[in-house]
């Protein structure tokens, strides 16, 4: 796979952070079930690598990935979860080099024009910018988009539901990541069906 596929799903890749097991499945049914198959599970949780065996196990149309991966260690522990991609939240070599050897499809973070020629060096020309609101956003989107008119981003990190179209009419942004879709106190509550409808409403964002 490459990763630009990824961005044939849906206008956006929610970024998960799972805090429980047995919340795994039913939260990842609910976002498949609005639509958005995409599915970046964090690696910032002590069950994450649970969750994303679970995931990939027991529900159907679910495109696993692993976000968070900061070393090679943590990119073979990801594709032996069942993990079909892997997201990083910034760029080397060592991992950028060690998940083309192994075989798992990355989307590399960068936030500067620097960290963009290492990544291309590389053979990486879909990006995730990186924290993106933060490092410049929208400006620095359409600022990267003229000496690297052949990159796309994925830019996450602070974009919202209201702002998510404007980074989504960029025309080297081809998918927004984003948090919003799986609130911490949606999960609480276990309101799959409030995930259902945010999932729907992000697939309606393009």
């Amino acid at each position: 796979m490459n990763t630009l596929e990824l961005a044939t799903h849906g206008p956006v890749i929610p970024v998960i952070v799972i805090q429980k097991l047995e919340d795994a499945v039913p939260m990842a049914q609910a976002l498949v079930d609005g639509g958005v198959k995409v599915l970046e599970i964090t690696l910032r949780t002590p069950v994450a690598l649970q969750c994303m065996e679970a995931i990939a196990a027991k529900v159907p149309g679910a495109i696993v990935g692993a976000g968070t991966i900061r070393s090679v260690a943590d990119a073979k522990a990801a594709k032996n979860a069942g993990c079909v991609f892997g997201v990083s939240p910034g760029y080397t070599s060592e991992v950028g080099l060690a998940c083309q050897d192994m075989g798992l499809p990355l989307l590399p973070g960068v936030s500067t024009a620097s960290e963009v020629m290492m990544a291309n060096a590389d053979g990486y020309h879909f990006l995730k910018l990186f924290p993106a609101t933060a490092v410049g956003g929208i400006n620095l989107l359409k600022a990267l988009h003229g000496p690297f008119p052949d990159v796309a981003f994925c830019p996450t990190g602070g974009i919202t539901v209201e702002t998510a179209p404007q980074f989504l009419a960029l025309p080297n942004v081809k998918v927004c990541g984003g948090s919003w879709l799986t609130p911490a106190d949606a999960v609480a509550a276990r309101d799959w069906a409030r995930i259902t409808t945010l999932a729907r409403q992000a697939g309606a964002l393009r």
